[in-house]
């Protein structure tokens, strides 16, 4: 009866001084909405399991010394003794206690963007580097305003070429929500680490590629751009399927064909577009009806179908180029259009089945304040997260850099050219020599510029919108503007065609075979 009466004792002691492992106070912590004060007093009390604690690391140091401390190998803290005296606060005791731990990021929860403008001017938004945010606590009072701040280093390896350091600020006791603010810290870089001084004791971590917020304001214009953009670009992308209709009449060339079909795609893309920013914003706040849902599908088409047909535009150009003319494939028109229209009518059947279709809310970074288009719902982050980077990032990419390299081809086959017929004058007549290059050298910029656009590389300054809002709208502008391009390109396309009926012995032939050559076989 003793032996049983002991070892439930023990057992019940074990339980109930479980929670007082370093190892368990954050789990413990972590069952309260406001966690982070929970944890800062209880890491400074716990004990360990073990002799080795993983990323958590506890010294008692004398106060009149400076002290390192490493949680990781990855981590190392710098405190000074100012810093160090000041925490011990009335104590007399010479010796505080000092701890640094290293927590996952994801277990900070971020605010709503704040109405504060203070706030506005310190938040910081980015990713975490290597998820790692470094705890460090000393002494029984807060430590902050120092004049000799403490140093935190983070070893990179030269993973990235830039960060900011950063540290969290709760602004909400009841849930634990906060924002990394940069306010009293600074940031140093070097080949294998970074290095902050900051003048506090708190939470730190550094963020790398930090994203571009976007006001209110900003927001406002970007959209006045597009929808103007978007209203200018489906009435004269419309015009341009008519020019090519009466140029496919004139000359049933292949290459004609395809400026058709990539035409109908770009004029549904601008048309839904506006349709579903227009719906969206009638709808109320938490509304999410079928027309939407519909809307939100023909848009996610009709981007895929341009940028397919714009992917099979530099593929047929690579033909023209590289296996040039008197080339036979079978139904290569219905094969094309199997699958411009196909793929992207197959993959947004399956997005609409799996029901990822809806109203999608953005988010302004200087306001609660909110807008609304039909696209992929945001409803279900992990669907949205999945197709978002295949289909409008990783798809869009692929397209971009393979149309790069055609345009390339493009480029060196007018140089080529151009290096074969050099021979047009003599060589006293300067002025007529450089006039005729003058002219030449406009045409086959604007040859360039119109595959350019045709080719759909305005989509790869997307890349931009990740460094600065000057980016943004430059995208913006310019792919909003697509239906524009389109239609001055039909207008040079005709303009070429009829100066070719008209006369047959063009000198000045390189850019004039980059714009009408086409295979020389029917459907």
């Amino acid at each position: 009866m003793w032996t049983t009466l002991f070892i439930t004792t023990t057992l019940c002691f074990s339980v109930s001084q479980a929670g007082d492992f370093c190892e368990n106070v954050l789990d413990e912590c972590r069952k309260h909405d406001s966690w982070i004060g929970c944890y800062e007093d209880r890491i400074m009390t716990c004990k360990p399991r073990g002799r080795i604690m993983t990323g958590i690391k506890q010294l008692k140091v004398d106060s009149r010394q400076e002290v390192d401390v490493s949680p990781t190998f990855e981590h190392r803290v710098h405190i000074p003794s100012s810093a160090l005296q000041r925490s011990r606060g009335n104590v007399p005791e010479v010796e505080v206690q000092v701890v640094a731990s290293v927590i996952n990021s994801s277990y900070f929860k971020l605010s709503p963007p704040p109405r504060n403008r203070i706030q506005q001017i310190y938040r910081r938004n980015g990713k975490v580097f290597r998820d790692s945010v470094v705890c460090v606590r000393a002494g029984n009072r807060a430590v902050e305003n120092l004049s000799q701040p403490i140093t935190l280093s983070f070893k990179h390896n030269k993973e990235v070429e830039s960060g900011t350091c950063v540290f969290w600020q709760e602004t909400s006791a009841e849930d634990g929500t906060g924002y990394w603010s940069g306010q009293g810290c600074e940031t140093n870089y070097t080949a294998h680490e970074f290095i902050c001084s900051c003048n506090h004791l708190s939470f730190f971590a550094v963020l790398v590629n930090p994203g571009i917020s976007v006001t209110k304001a900003d927001a406002d214009k970007l959209s006045y751009i597009t929808y103007i953009g978007s209203g200018l670009s489906a009435p004269f992308a419309l015009i341009s399927l008519f020019i090519y209709i009466y140029l496919h009449r004139r000359h049933p060339e292949k290459s004609i064909s395809l400026h058709m079909q990539l035409t109908v795609a770009m004029f549904c893309l601008h048309l839904t577009f506006l349709l579903s920013s227009l719906l969206a914003q009638l709808l109320k706040e938490k509304e999410d009806s079928s027309s939407c849902l519909v809307l939100g599908l023909v848009l996610h088409w009709s981007l895929l179908a341009t940028l397919t047909w714009s992917a099979l535009e530099g593929f047929h150009l690579y033909l023209l180029l590289i296996r040039v003319f008197n080339i036979y494939v079978r139904r290569y028109l219905l094969k094309l259009s199997l699958i411009g229209w196909g793929f992207p009518t197959v993959v947004a059947a399956v997005c609409g089945i799996s029901r990822v279709y809806g109203k999608y809310t953005l988010n302004y970074s200087d306001s609660n304040l909110t807008q609304h288009m039909c696209w992929i719902s945001d409803k279900s982050e992990q669907k949205l997260l999945i197709v978002s980077h295949i289909t409008t990032v990783a798809f869009p990419f692929f397209v971009v850099v393979f149309n790069a390299c055609m345009l390339g081809l493009v480029v060196f086959k007018i140089w080529d050219l151009r290096r074969g017929d050099r021979n047009f004058g003599s060589s006293s007549d300067w002025k007529k020599i450089n006039k005729e290059k003058r002219k030449r050298l406009w045409k086959d910029c604007v040859t360039v510029l119109g595959l350019s656009c045709v080719l759909g590389l305005p989509w790869g300054l997307a890349s931009t919108t990740y460094v600065s809002l000057g980016g943004i709208y430059i995208f913006t502008v310019l792919n909003s503007l697509q239906g524009l391009f389109i239609f001055l390109w039909s207008v040079a396309l005709a303009w070429s065609n009829s100066r070719t009926a008209n006369n047959s012995s063009i000198r000045d032939s390189s850019s004039q075979k980059m714009m009408t050559t086409s295979f020389n076989s029917k459907n």
